[in-house]
């Protein structure tokens, strides 16, 4: 009964939802929600339809096995034969029956909620992955992740389940009250008899639900952030030696998580309590009718126990129906959050970014006019600067830290764009065109940090080139300097590395993430920050490599311990927003300073 109790809590909480979002005028978005739901139900709509039939033919199988047992009851108790064999076989016949859709109907729904989970999370995560940058990263990896999952979960498995579950609820109601109705009318309205002091006490049960609702998510969801925060940021902890301090911190959080969950689960007991003393004697009183019906030979046996029987199943079907509410307010939240995503701005593409694959063998220009750029509004990054590095060089970006230079590597990539002024690839003939998402395949990549994926060393290679073979996979490490410590692993190339690099040393993996870059061989090689963890002696052989490899390559370079100057023909300081090109003398001076 306490299940039950719940789902009705859950019902008139939702109306109470509802009626505020028509009040608010959102109605209409949770009505676009479910269209945009039930065009992934569209693509399975036979199934659908064969899974919504099964339900039916399930619920009237049982309510045949019902009737057929109440007569083969009255047949036992008044002691007659005939047509003894005939029910049982009625009654063995629509158990099967029911049994076998039940069974089907759960194969169905598990089959459609998984091949509809996949269709909308591989049509979100190929949409996710063509966001524009700066729109995507508004959203926390955690909040991307949750939505990808948990969002998607309760959507796929809604968009199968609601609009079957409406049809086979509402028709098992009906004919279960017909039934009953059929051979006592006052009985099918017993079962009824909690629903007006629900519906009176539904106002405080909202509140006080709410209010705890609220108050556990928060303090979870603030918890949960602390644990994040410290599992990331471990090795800080450990080598500061504050673990004592953390742990007390976590059974802090968990006193008060306690405190809270303790009060709701308080406030539940109390309301499960009420609600099933109300169930009980709304079931006591079914069955004292029953009694007394039965006491004045009014009903049989038979009739008494499909009274019983059915009034639990009519109960259950009123329960089934108002539990649809919850079902379709939840999953509208879940389809909206995903909507969210998927509405997000895409990438800019040009189709004429193909007309330089077939001149970059020549060698690309990298090139920035008047640029202006700004993350936010009140916050100017880069302020009317001009860059330029062309086929064969080794050109440099140098700084303070925090200054602009990875801003600078993200105009170029076409991950952001200016807010003014031009950047664009110039291929040697003179054809010209604005950095863009395709433009992207023209570029070799290292970004700051641990870009190692968990996985062999060639496989991290071939992220890039998925027909590399093991020489050019060795070639390429021999190139970014990684091979005399490849070669010693006890599986070569096919040694296995975790995650974000687990079991190499930092300047190890930098090397593996330049060797990555160097098989794809793409015109233009951007490195940013990556070769930090590197000595001077083999950062340098790794350039000199690079530039021999392919001689009219591209190379970028931001750093801020440029100590390679020297191998650079031009140098772009990046400070107080502006970028600016440094003579032969600034640059020999600044390569002496460091």
């Amino acid at each position: 009964m306490q299940h039950s109790e719940e789902e009705k809590r859950a019902f008139f909480q939702s109306l109470h939802t509802l009626r505020q979002r028509k009040k608010e005028g959102t109605f209409r978005e949770i009505l676009e929600d479910w269209r945009w739901i039930f065009s992934y139900t569209r693509r399975h709509k036979t199934a659908v339809v064969f899974y919504t039939l099964l339900g039916i033919f399930s619920t009237s199988f049982a309510l045949v096995a019902s009737v057929a047992g109440k007569e083969l009851i009255d047949i036992i108790t008044g002691y007659k034969t005939d047509k003894l064999g005939l029910l049982i076989a009625i009654l063995l016949g629509s158990a099967g029956f029911s049994l076998l859709f039940s069974n089907l109907i759960s194969r169905i729904s598990a089959k459609l909620s998984i091949n509809i989970n996949n269709d909308i999370q591989a049509d979100i995560f190929d949409q996710i992955i063509d966001v524009d940058w700066k729109a995507i990263n508004a959203y926390s990896s955690g909040d991307l992740l949750n939505r990808f999952n948990s969002d998607v979960s309760t959507v796929s498995k809604n968009a199968i389940t609601w609009l079957p579950s409406i049809i086979i609820s509402l028709y098992n109601f009906i004919v279960t009250f017909a039934l009953i109705w059929h051979y006592n009318k006052v009985m099918s309205l017993l079962a009824f008899a909690s629903a007006p002091v629900m519906l009176l006490m539904s106002k405080y049960l909202i509140r006080k639900q709410r209010d705890y609702a609220r108050k556990v998510k928060e303090t979870g969801s603030e918890m949960m952030g602390f644990e994040v925060e410290t599992f990331y940021n471990l090795d800080t902890i450990k080598s500061f030696g504050v673990m004592e301090n953390y742990g007390k911190k976590l059974r802090g959080w968990q006193q008060k998580m306690k405190k809270i969950s303790l009060e709701c689960n308080l406030f539940t007991i109390k309301t499960n309590v009420f609600l099933s003393i109300l169930g009980l004697v709304v079931q006591y009183a079914a069955f004292g009718y029953c009694l007394f019906l039965l006491w004045g030979h009014q009903i049989t046996y038979g009739t008494m126990t499909l009274f019983l029987e059915q009034r639990v199943r009519l109960a259950n079907a009123f329960n089934n129906v108002i539990g649809i509410v919850p079902s379709f307010l939840t999953s509208s939240v879940s389809a909206h959050r995903i909507r969210e995503l998927i509405e997000l701005p895409r990438e800019r593409h040009l189709p004429e970014t193909q007309a330089l694959d077939a001149v970059a063998s020549g060698g690309l220009e990298v090139r920035m006019d008047g640029v202006d750029f700004s993350y936010t509004e009140d916050k100017r990054v880069i302020t009317s600067s001009c860059f330029r590095a062309a086929p064969g060089e080794i050109v440099a970006l140098v700084g303070p830290s925090g200054e602009g230079k990875t801003t600078m590597i993200r105009l170029i990539l076409g991950l952001v764009h200016p807010d003014m002024g031009t950047a664009c690839l110039r291929a040697g003939d003179g054809t010209e065109v604005p950095v863009n998402a395709d433009s992207r395949g023209l570029f070799s990549y290292v970004p700051q940090g641990n870009a190692i994926l968990s996985g062999t060393v060639a496989e991290n290679l071939r992220m890039v080139r998925e027909d590399a073979t093991d020489e050019e996979i060795v070639e390429a490490l021999k190139i970014a300097c990684a091979w005399d410590f490849v070669s010693k692993l006890p599986e070569g190339i096919n040694s296995k590395v975790g995650e974000r690099g687990r079991g190499l040393s930092e300047g190890q993996a930098q090397r593996l993430a330049i060797a990555r870059a160097v098989l794809r061989d793409a015109p233009v090689l951007l490195l940013d920050e990556a070769t930090s963890a590197l000595d001077v002696a083999t950062e340098r052989q790794v350039l000199r490599n690079i530039v021999k490899q392919r001689p009219n390559k591209t190379c970028i370079v931001t750093t801020h311990r440029p100590t390679v100057l020297n191998l650079c023909q031009r140098v772009y300081r990046v400070m107080e927003t502006h970028v600016t090109e440094l003579s032969e003398e600034e640059s020999g001076r600044m390569s002496m300073d460091f």
